[in-house]
């Protein structure tokens, strides 16, 4: 059978710029792994196994039915044909969205890494016609984002600097980020690690030998107890290769706990296959950070992906970055973080926008972040409230940031502010919070 070709902005052990298409793309990383599924050809759904039954949304069956006629349902849900077939260049865009002239403009000047790649299921979320639909406004590029502004950088967290092995960010003491794969199914404009993801041949690369110096590297470290795997996005790898990584790293003693770092369950579902979760099932305790960006990618397609990984026993968190005009109201934060909940995910971590090069359009004040957290706490479920930190650029970490609540001090009383704004005093004999706030007529 004759294969296809196509650049290789693919998962890692293909170094090369063409690789084969295959139905599973990543070559087994040993001698040891699972023999491949066979091959894909061209146009070809061939699935190993009966095919796998997915909900389909009416937004999504709709979108498919115009754009993709040709396209069966078990061929769409088919998470390889939905990679295989992102939309990659002006002209697919142009044949499904209304583009402005500033987004015209945009895609056509891009090079480099951060490529635009959309999967064909999360476009049918998107708006064809309006340019501001915030899931759109995450995607498709803007003439904004080659402008650079004070304050940003390619690397703004300092992680190249903390590596201690290509591939290896080991900034805190106890654990470390292990950056698997420069392969995301979609980028985000506004992505910490744009410099890195999406270009093949770049001047960062992710190979069998950069995993195995990693994995050596934590093995001789027994401080390290926690690993974050991310990338680019782990779940994009194959089946095969999450599950070498996923046993190398449980057959480290002192590793105690393992995480991945996610977008794939909110833009590609159907990559939550059954046999999918049989391999995370195997490597427990296993936990997952999704990060989700707005209610509208709530369907029920994320509906089933979620659900098969709670069932699974995998506790789920949710990380969101703060977005200018996209989420940063109250209302459309408690939404998500409410439509999170019942899909038994944690709201987690609420993201500061990095001050990557060329997102200042995306950036809001702290003043705004803090606005947001105030209008959560207590006016909302505990579990609906997520941390809002700053992860600290140069490589500081992350800084958690809270509304103030002390109003000051009067000898012996802590007097504090609640969420509905009303004063009261805890006794607090020998403490010293709120000592450097006198109160002034009419506090507390």
């Amino acid at each position: 059978m004759k294969m296809q070709t196509e650049e290789a902005e693919e998962p890692p052990s293909r170094p090369r710029a063409v690789h084969q298409l295959l139905s599973n793309p990543h070559r087994p990383i040993n001698a040891h792994s699972p023999a491949a599924v066979p091959n894909l050809g061209s146009g070809l759904a061939v699935l190993t196994a009966r095919a796998e039954r997915f909900p389909v949304g009416p937004k999504t069956r709709a979108f498919r039915k115009r754009y993709f006629p040709q396209v069966d349902p078990a061929q769409w849900n088919d998470w390889r044909w939905q990679a295989r077939s992102r939309i990659r260049s002006l002209e697919e865009l142009s044949r499904i969205f209304e583009l402005s002239d500033d987004e015209r403009d945009a895609v056509a000047r891009h090079q480099g890494s951060l490529p635009l790649g959309i999967t064909p299921y999360y476009a049918s979320l998107m708006s064809r016609e309006d340019a501001l639909e915030p899931l759109r406004r995450t995607h498709i590029p803007v003439g904004s984002e080659y402008l650079k502004t004070p304050g940003e950088a390619d690397d703004p967290l300092g992680e190249d600097g903390h590596s201690a092995v290509p591939g290896l960010v080991h900034r805190y003491p106890d654990r470390v980020l292990f950056l698997a794969t420069g392969f995301c199914s979609t980028y985000c404009r506004y992505c910490t690690r744009s410099r890195m993801v999406g270009e093949a041949g770049g001047d960062y690369s992710f190979s069998r030998p950069q995993w195995e110096d990693a994995l050596n590297y934590i093995a001789d470290n027994p401080q390290i107890r926690d690993v974050l795997i991310s990338g680019g996005d782990p779940l994009t790898l194959s089946d095969e290769r999450l599950d070498y990584l996923l046993g190398r790293l449980r057959g480290i003693k002192h590793v105690e706990f393992v995480r991945l770092g996610t977008k794939v369950p909110a833009v590609l579902p159907m990559r939550v296959t059954r046999s999918l979760i049989r391999v995370l099932k195997k490597h427990h305790p296993l936990w997952m950070s999704i990060h989700f960006t707005h209610p509208a990618e709530l369907s029920p397609e994320v509906t089933e992906a979620v659900t098969r990984l709670a069932d699974a026993g995998i506790p789920l968190g949710s990380q969101t970055v703060l977005l200018k005009d996209i989420n940063d109201s109250v209302e459309t934060l408690k939404t998500l973080y409410h439509g999170l909940l019942m899909r038994r995910v944690r709201p987690y971590y609420l993201y500061q926008c990095d001050p990557i090069t060329g997102s200042s359009h995306f950036r809001t004040s702290i003043d705004k972040g803090l606005e947001i957290m105030q209008g959560l706490r207590g006016h909302t479920t505990g579990y609906a409230v997520p941390t809002y930190v700053i992860d600290a650029p140069g490589g500081g970490g992350k800084i958690p940031l809270l509304p103030d609540y002390v109003v000051g001090r009067e000898g012996e009383d802590l007097v504090l502010r609640n969420f509905e704004g009303n004063t009261y005093r805890y006794n607090d004999p020998q403490g010293t919070v709120g000592g450097d706030r006198p109160l002034g007529q009419g506090d507390g």
